[in-house]
C-alpha cells in the first residue's frame, strides 16, 4: 500500500484532540526554518532519522542541514543524521531544518538553547521563550553595559565567542497612570 492510498496520520491533530497517534506511518509531522515559519512533510517511518526528516522536507544533501526535534516543553534538541526519534508516544511533531553544519548556543530566560543558524530575530527569540511576542519584549545582556532592547526584526550574531545571553519581559508603560 502506497503513502497515497494510507491515511495520513496528522500528529498535531492527534496531539491537539488528546490522543495517542497510532503505530505506523505515515505521518504529518511540521518542518520550520529560521523564521519559525513551519510547512507540512510526511514522514513513512514510525522512527525516522534525522536524515529521513530533512530529506521528507524535501531538502537535499543532508549532510549539509541540521534537524532539531522541537519538544513539548518549547525546548530544542538536535537529533543528528542517523539518530532516530520515535514518533509514536506523541511528544513530537514538530522539526527545525537549517542549511547549516554548525549550531549556537545562547540563553533565554535561564533556559539554554541550540540554535542551527548564526544570527536569530527578536520574534523568533520571543517564540522559543514561549512569550506572546506582542506582549513581550526582549533584551540581550550586555555585561558591565545596559542591555539592549531587542525588536522584533533585529538580528542577533549568535556566532560570536562566548554565549549570548537574553531575557523577556513587559515593556514599561505609562498605560492607565494618572493625567
Amino acid at each position: 500500500m502506497t503513502t497515497e492510498q494510507m491515511e495520513i496520520e496528522d500528529l498535531q491533530a492527534a496531539l491537539k484532540a488528546g490522543r495517542k497517534p497510532r503505530d505506523h506511518g505515515p505521518y504529518k509531522v511540521k518542518v520550520g526554518d529560521h523564521d519559525l515559519k513551519f510547512t507540512d512533510a510526511v514522514i513513512d517511518d514510525p522512527t525516522p532519522t534525522g536524515r529521513q526528516i530533512i530529506e521528507g522536507a524535501d531538502f537535499r544533501k543532508a549532510e549539509e542541514h541540521l534537524v532539531f526535534q522541537v519538544l513539548r516543553n518549547g525546548e530544542l534538541e538536535e537529533l543528528r543524521l542517523e539518530e532516530t526519534t520515535d514518533l509514536r508516544p506523541g511528544q513530537v511533531e514538530r522539526f527545525l531544518v537549517f542549511p547549516s553544519a554548525e549550531s549556537f548556543r545562547f540563553d533565554i530566560d535561564g533556559k539554554r538553547l541550540e540554535w542551527g543558524h548564526k544570527v536569530i530575530s527578536g520574534r523568533v527569540l520571543k517564540k522559543l521563550a514561549g512569550v506572546d511576542p506582542a506582549k513581550f519584549a526582549v533584551w540581550q545582556v550586555i555585561p558591565g553595559k545596559d542591555d539592549i532592547l531587542v525588536g522584533d526584526t533585529d538580528l542577533i550574531c549568535l556566532a560570536d565567542a562566548g554565549l549570548e545571553h537574553f531575557f523577556t519581559g513587559v515593556p514599561q508603560t505609562t498605560e492607565g497612570g494618572a493625567a
